[in-house]
């Protein structure tokens, strides 16, 4: 996880009334990031098995680490396989390199492992490095379809919900104007593509950024009644305002049919502010609940959701960024929770 540095706009007083606790509604597609910064960290193929172990059926990995890859092959974990940001200037300026890229790390492993993304670059729109998404992504979805993949495998990008200019109320979501002239064209290629834009969504840094205004039980799942009235909506959840922001910015641009995956989202354990076990506990298990229903501006489509992270990662800073981990090092879990 790229640090988001959220700051959620919030313009009304309704944001300190309380919330309605999530109704529980069935998993579906609930995968887990796998970092693995860290040097203490278990062997790939012991953290397939702990996937398997804990019914987690999906993945997402930053890199396309071979030795992973290896132990993913016949797993029938479903797999999210970033293109590195460092990569990103030579796919884009090289088709013959994306061509490459796709040939070593996806070609070279199937069937037996199972792509289902590819995220061409995390967290770089708005920045330095985002004029070469697009360009990449395009070399990248050509490489793809060349293989005879593109009903397999959809490529996208992974955002923060710092795209956003505007967010509140959620049907105002629009992008920002350093992110839109980016965004606007990529939106209009996952629709072409019938690919989802990959978004990563932390209510908790909006939550400690904003905690004046924010309620924790509005950012944890466990308020009571809609605090946010946008129309139609009702906000129960700071998680659903975040995404319905999202899909509003995208319906603004031509985007109406393109999906959300939440590639990212979770809660840290200690480290800062409302860092806690128990909230770590309560955030990841409702989120895991909730994720089944949708949202209110797409009810009833799950919304395929990766849980930040695996493990607590020891070599990542500051230090709050140590302790998003479901798991210890030891494959102990920091806290039970339940995939089921």
């Amino acid at each position: 996880m790229a640090i988001p540095r959220i700051i959620w706009s919030i313009y009304s007083t309704a944001l300190l009334v309380s919330v309605l606790t999530a109704v529980p509604a069935s998993v579906s597609a609930i995968g887990v990031c796998y970092g693995r910064l860290g040097n203490n960290l278990p062997p790939p193929g012991e953290v397939v098995n702990l996937y398997k172990a804990n019914k987690i059926g999906s993945m997402r990995i930053y890199d396309p680490n071979n030795e992973v890859l290896q132990a993913l092959r016949g797993s029938n974990i479903q797999l999210v396989v970033d293109v590195p940001n460092e990569n990103l200037q030579s796919l884009a300026s090289d088709a013959s390199a994306a061509r490459e890229w796709v040939q070593k790390n996806v070609v070279a492993f199937r069937p037996s492992v199972s792509f289902r993304y590819i995220a061409v670059g995390n967290e770089v729109i708005p920045g330095g490095l985002a004029q070469y998404v697009l360009p990449a992504m395009q070399n990248v979805q050509n490489a793809v379809s060349s293989a005879g993949l593109q009903n397999q495998i959809k490529v996208s990008t992974s955002v923060a919900t710092t795209v956003l200019g505007t967010s509140y109320p959620p049907s105002a979501g629009a992008f920002s104007s350093a992110a839109q002239t980016h965004m606007n064209p990529i939106v209009q290629f996952l629709a072409r593509n019938g690919a989802p834009l990959l978004l990563n969504v932390y209510p908790y840094f909006a939550y400690k950024d904003n905690r004046n205004q924010i309620s924790a039980s509005y950012a944890l799942f466990t308020s009571t009644e809609v605090v946010v009235r946008d129309g139609q909506f009702g906000y129960r959840n700071l998680f659903d305002a975040m995404v319905d922001a999202v899909y509003a910015a995208m319906e603004k641009v031509g985007g109406s049919n393109v999906a959300i995956v939440v590639s990212e989202s979770g809660w840290p354990s200690a480290g800062d502010f409302a860092a806690t076990i128990d909230n770590a506990k309560t955030y990841n298990q409702n989120l895991i609940r909730h994720v089944g229903q949708g949202t209110p501006r797409r009810s009833g489509r799950p919304l395929e959701t990766y849980i930040f992270a695996m493990f607590n990662e020891n070599q990542k800073n500051p230090e709050l960024e140590k302790h998003f981990g479901l798991f210890n090092p030891n494959k102990q879990p920091v806290y039970p929770i339940s995939f089921a």
